[in-house]
This record gives C-alpha cells, sequence and structure tokens, in this order.
C-alpha cells in the first residue's frame, strides 16, 4: 500500500487512493466523507488482510494443536500485541479484547463496579460524555446505592473542574468516568488532571477513548488512568471489535463479566475457576478476524504515523471553523482548534439538523446530524440536535469546502 511505504509524509492524495470507498461517486459527486467520528472508512490493507486471513488461516483460537489453530492463534495474540505497544501498556494481560468500546466499558462497571460501589460512595461522569460512558455508571450506581453525580461544563464546552469539590462534598468519590476527546462537539478533556485528583482520594479514572485513539498517540502511563476503552471501527479496523485496557491488578481482583468458554480454567460440580488474564474476560469464541483486522489497522496509523494525523485534523479543523464563521446563520459549538480534536459540531439557523444532512448528501458530503449519544451535552447547550463534520487522514480542505457549498444549498433552500 503506498502510504504503508511512506512513513515520512502525510500524503492525502496516495492514502486516499488506499480506500475504495473513494472510487465510487454519490450523487453524481466525489465522496467528501466527514462522518468519521461516527465510524471510519476501511483502507484495502484491512479488507485484503481480511479477506486473506479468513481463506488461509481462520480457525478457533487457543484450543487446537493442529498447524491452521496455531497460526489462527498467533494472529489473534500478534493483533493484542500490536494494541499494547499502541497504548504503551506493561503487558498483553492488559490487554482485553470485547466486542466495541461500549462492552468495554460496561465491562468495568459490571465487574468493579456492582462488587465496589454501594451507599455513601459517589460516581461521576460528565456532561460532555457519549451515554456509553454515562448510562453504565448511572445504572450501576442505583443498582449499588451510590450516588451518581455529572460533572457540568462551561459555555464553550469545557469541563467545569470547580465543580469537582462540591461534588466530592456528597460522599466518598470511588470512580471518575470521563472520555479523552467529547465525540459531539471535540472537546480535548483534562484527562491527566482529573485522574490525578481521583488518584489523590484514592478513586479510580475510567477514560473513554474511542475518539482519540483513531487520531493521536495515546500512552496509558501518562494519561494516569485505571481503564482505557477503545474501539476499531473508528480507527480504520472493522467493526465488532474493542479494547479494554486495565491495570493489571485491578483486573486481576475483578469478577469476570460473561462466563463461558477459554475464561474457565476448571469446571466441576462444586466450583468453576477462572482463566487468567486477559482470558478471564473473554468469554466464548472471541472476535478472531475481527482482532487480527485491528492489528491490520494499528500498523497502517503507525506506519502513516499518529502525530501526522492529529497535525493534518488540527489543520482541517482550523480551516473549517474560520470558514464555518463566515457562513451566514451558522453557529459552532465547542472550544477552540487548539483544545478539540477534529470534529466541527454546528447549527445553522434555517434548518433542522436532519434537513442539514440530507441536503448536504446531495451534494455528496457525508455529516451526521443529531444528539450524537450525547443528550446531556445537547441539554447543556440547549438544543436538541446538532450536525457534525469530523475529520480523518483521508480528508482535504476541497473537502471543507464541499461542506461549505452545501450548506449554502441549504440557505438556498430553507433561507
Amino acid at each position: 500500500m503506498s502510504s504503508l511505504t511512506t512513513p515520512t509524509a502525510l500524503d492525502v492524495p496516495r492514502i486516499r487512493a488506499d480506500f475504495p470507498v473513494f472510487e465510487e461517486r454519490f450523487n453524481g459527486r466525489e465522496l467528501a466523507f466527514l462522518d468519521s467520528a461516527n465510524s471510519s472508512q476501511k483502507p484495502r490493507h484491512v479488507l485484503e488482510g481480511l479477506t486473506e486471513f479468513y481463506e488461509h488461516s481462520y480457525s478457533n483460537v487457543h484450543r487446537a494443536v493442529y498447524e491452521l489453530g496455531e497460526r489462527a492463534t498467533a494472529a489473534y495474540e500478534g493483533a493484542r500485541e500490536k494494541v499494547r505497544v499502541l497504548l504503551g501498556a506493561d503487558s498483553t494481560r492488559e490487554i482485553v479484547f470485547t466486542r466495541n468500546g461500549t462492552e468495554a466499558l460496561n465491562l468495568v462497571a459490571y465487574a468493579w463496579g456492582l462488587s465496589e460501589l454501594g451507599p455513601g460512595d459517589v460516581v461521576v461522569s460528565t456532561v460532555l460524555e457519549h451515554h456509553s460512558n454515562f448510562v453504565p455508571w448511572q445504572y450501576v450506581a442505583k443498582r449499588s446505592g451510590a450516588e451518581f453525580a455529572m460533572l457540568g461544563a462551561d459555555a464553550a464546552g469545557e469541563l467545569d473542574l470547580e465543580q469537582l469539590d462540591e461534588i466530592e462534598r456528597r460522599g466518598r468519590i470511588r470512580l471518575v468516568a470521563l472520555g479523552l476527546i467529547s465525540n459531539s462537539i471535540g472537546t480535548v478533556n483534562p484527562v491527566e488532571e482529573v485522574a490525578a485528583w481521583a488518584r489523590e482520594r484514592e478513586a479510580l479514572t475510567v477514560v473513554d477513548a474511542c475518539q482519540a485513539a483513531p487520531h493521536r498517540q495515546l500512552d496509558v502511563a501518562t494519561l494516569g488512568a485505571d481503564f482505557v476503552a477503545l474501539t476499531g471501527h473508528k480507527m480504520l479496523g472493522p467493526s465488532g471489535i474493542g479494547v479494554l485496557w486495565g491495570r493489571q491488578e485491578l483486573l486481576s481482583a475483578m469478577e469476570p463479566f460473561n462466563l463461558g468458554g477459554e475464561m474457565i480454567r476448571s469446571v466441576s460440580e462444586r466450583e468453576t475457576t477462572w482463566n487468567e488474564l486477559p482470558n478471564k474476560f473473554e468469554a466464548g469464541t472471541p472476535p478472531i478476524a475481527q482482532a487480527y483486522g485491528l492489528g491490520l489497522a494499528v500498523d497502517y496509523l503507525t506506519n502513516v504515523g499518529l502525530d501526522r494525523i492529529e497535525a493534518h485534523e488540527h489543520d482541517l479543523t482550523v480551516y473549517a471553523m474560520e470558514q464555518l464563521a463566515t457562513a451566514e446563520g451558522v453557529s459552532v459549538l465547542g472550544p477552540p482548534p487548539e483544545r478539540r480534536g477534529g470534529i466541527v459540531s454546528f447549527t445553522i439557523d434555517c434548518a433542522h439538523p436532519h434537513d442539514v444532512a440530507q441536503i448536504l448528501d446531495s451534494h455528496g458530503v457525508a455529516v451526521r446530524a443529531g444528539h450524537h449519544c450525547t443528550q446531556p451535552a445537547m441539554e447543556h447547550f440547549g438544543i436538541p440536535a446538532t450536525t457534525r463534520a469530523s475529520f480523518y487522514l483521508y480528508n482535504t480542505r476541497e473537502d471543507v469546502d464541499r461542506l461549505l457549498e452545501g450548506l449554502a444549498g441549504v440557505r438556498a433552500t430553507f433561507g
């Protein structure tokens, strides 16, 4: 693949050539895909690699001594090692494969939260969270008798950390759940600062990194978190694969989330014992090919360079916000570009976001419209929904120009 052999520069035209979808036309136009925060497109490196795996290396894993089974197991565990390196984790025992980021976060909520939380405890989430890092903690707090608290934000959509002192007066802080980058408005949250605050109170920090891992280099030690969740489908990988990183001592002490298959060590009438990490949390037949595909996606991103991807997206974000500032009736939500990821969420005064997205589609521009699974954030801003454009390594300034062209069409239709 061309970009895999050009690690010294982010050459967007050559990268786009790696993605078959950009060879198609949509409503007679080349695709301007501005919805990667929802789910990314897939390069041939991943698509062809998956086909080859299914054709020549597929078998169940950890259960066969024949060559094909050993080949599949090596591919599966090889992907785990790639994720370990990507996250700067100490051991593959800390890397648990799940179906997606949502399952990774629910795993912590059920396996840790239901056992550890009780009356007098406080669990904190934030107004900017994706529902997957909000609802599980709200639910587990209610079941356990703990209190659920929500950390608010200011008018620009940045977390108001001064509220933490008031929240602490409600009880013993046990856990703080927050996203590294808001999926709805792009805010980069001060995870390291919040994690340090939680650690001083002997509380845990759970980080939703689903919007960060595809776009910037992560190091779990630097974040200071205790658990980090990410998902494959947003980072060029297949759907059906997610990752939970957790500190080994915590994962070892937690009860299993699902039961059956390779997570079992032994079974008798009286007792069942659990396997070692990470198998203890990978019940049944795991997402074998999906994990392998995630490993291929990690290869692709690593070779392109996550630092270059982040810089490229920042340039597009700055350009998009400059252009949208000149568009009549458009209001952009969230902080300035230096404190946001490659996401621009906006409203236009003459049309509902769903109508905006449909007209943009007629111009070959794909965006997402809705509340983006962040209804508390939408309530914070006093709106039901936004139109969201999100950028990735295959986007260009021309895509932003197409977005502005489409918004002119919205104004012509509804204004």
